[in-house]
């Protein structure tokens, strides 16, 4: 007998239809948690998981439908209303202040007082209260921003329950985690299950899905498909409910083992340091190669892709393009040598939310011609619908905001912005973190088509299947030091996983 047999639903959404204009973001949907289970939302970019969240926190208004909650029929104007009445959610990029102590952050707006002061020992006791109930060891009153992302993450879980929590909504909580930060998330999670908490955990990651949730509610176009027991259903099977087509649909680029640059080598760098998180670090990049980059959080992923782009300053090191020594001391030299990057903070330093699919796509030209050099609004639609049908961007709206787009499809107008500069080197930082299974092997596939055409491309990704599916060389990296560059072909996901997070073991 499972939970729908033996409890009432805590929360249920019955009938929910959300339009924007003529489109309907939600259509005819119903969706239920129950006390104690961990549910999943599944379902591609665009498939309406964002809205159903937003409906039922109290972001967006219901133009059809019931949301009830504990029996009660309920109507949540404001976030806060939704807070008041048991629902908190945590998103993927972490809302808290990172220039304030942990205990600021966890009781922000609810701080106790004494004789009308906010108290800082009554705040630093009660937020501490909340970490151990969690089996967490944080400082309450060491500052947010001095954490790991993991923590910042935990800390905003902790704020999350610090109120009387009945429903803990997770969005993709573990983007920018490591394994072993994962495995402390889950245990708090089980804990809160186990404490009677309806918890709906939406993530891209289907090992994470069928190892943490009891069930999965999947969406397509809006629509709901289905709602499952996750022990009852056959990934291959969830991955076709999602897509609505067979998975075997979408057809990686084929690839031949390599031991060295596939092509002449058009970047290469020698000794690179640059602080913080790269000391020594060597990479060779041939025309029309993917090198993937692997590593564990803390290896320098990020930093290595900043200082091959102007970003970061080099400490140490020579950088070469097509043989010769160069200085990529700022972002606009790199770019005038044909090296661009696309950033793992998509919100942050990629697309401007307010500003049109059109006005994203053009933005790095314009800005390379300058201001006295405009261009002609007929040839910027043109520029930008060009890129708009080459890429699949959905729905092909030059006008729409870009932050109304799907993640697959924001990356996709990032990718657009940056192939208008007609590059020679593409450095993407985790392109697909965050995005669904279909618009994941879009990217991957599109990496693929930009080399066969000659674009060298350095691929970074946290997802070790994701580096090897995608790279034709992978480059190990540990303590920033690029310890190895292998072929791909030879390796399996266990492998290189050994060389990533085992040096010791390799070394001995």
């Amino acid at each position: 007998m499972d939970q729908a047999e033996r409890a009432q639903p805590l929360l249920e959404l019955t009938g929910a239809t959300v339009r924007f204009g003529a489109d309907a973001a939600l259509d005819d949907v119903s969706f239920r948690m129950f006390p104690g289970e961990v549910h999943s939302l599944m379902g591609e970019n665009g498939a309406g998981k964002s809205t159903l969240i937003k409906a039922i926190t109290g972001v967006l208004a219901l133009d059809a439908g019931t949301l009830v909650l504990d029996g009660q029929e309920v109507e949540f104007a404001t976030p806060q209303d939704a807070q008041r009445a048991g629902l908190s959610t945590v998103y993927q990029e972490i809302e808290l202040l990172p220039n304030l102590s942990v205990a600021e952050n966890i009781l922000l707006g609810r701080e106790p007082r004494s004789r009308g002061v906010v108290s800082q020992r009554m705040m630093r006791a009660r937020a501490r209260e909340v970490l151990a109930d969690l089996g967490l060891d944080i400082d309450p009153a060491s500052v947010l921003g001095t954490h790991s992302v993991a923590v910042q993450q935990l800390v905003a879980i902790a704020r999350a329950i610090s109120t009387d929590v009945r429903v803990l909504v997770l969005d993709e909580p573990t983007s920018s985690l490591d394994l072993d930060e994962v495995a402390e998330l889950f245990r708090i999670i089980r804990e809160l299950r186990d404490r009677g908490v309806a918890i709906l955990f939406v993530s891209h990651f289907l090992d994470q899905v069928y190892e943490i949730c009891d069930r999965v509610t999947v969406l397509r176009d809006g629509k709901l498909v289905g709602e499952y027991l996750t022990r009852q259903l056959l990934r291959i099977d969830l991955v076709h409910k999602m897509l609505g087509r067979d998975a075997s649909d979408f057809k990686t680029r084929q690839r031949t083992a390599v031991d060295e640059p596939t092509g002449p080598v058009f970047l290469s760098a020698r000794g690179l340091g640059s602080a913080p998180g790269i000391t020594g670090a060597d990479v060779d990049l041939g025309e029309g190669e993917v090198v993937g980059v692997a590593g564990l959080l803390g290896s320098g992923r990020t930093a290595l892709a900043r200082a091959l782009t102007g970003i970061s300053r080099v400490d140490a090191g020579i950088i070469r393009i097509e043989g010769q020594p160069v200085s990529l001391d700022s972002p606009q030299r790199a770019i005038s040598l044909g090296v661009v990057y696309s950033s793992e903070n998509r919100l942050a330093e990629g697309i401007l939310g307010e500003l049109s699919v059109l006005d994203n796509i053009t933005l790095a030209v314009q800005a390379q011609r300058g201001i006295f050099r405009r261009i002609r609004p007929a040839r910027q639609r043109e520029l930008a619908q060009s890129w708009v049908e080459a890429l699949g961007v959905r729905p092909a709206d030059l006008d729409r905001p870009a932050g109304t787009l799907s993640g697959g499809n924001q990356q996709k107008v990032l990718l657009a912005r940056l192939l208008a500069l007609s590059p020679r080197v593409l450095v993407l930082d985790e392109p697909t973190r965050g995005i669904d299974v279909g618009a994941k092997v879009e990217i991957q596939n599109l990496v693929g088509e930009l080399a066969d055409n000659g674009l060298s491309v350095l691929f970074i990704s946290a997802e070790l299947e994701e580096v090897l599916r995608v790279g034709d060389r992978v480059a190990i990296l540990r303590e920033g030091r690029v310890v190895e560059t292998l072929d791909s072909t030879d390796m399996t996901v266990n492998s290189l996983l050994a060389l990533v997070a085992s040096p010791d073991e390799q070394e001995g």
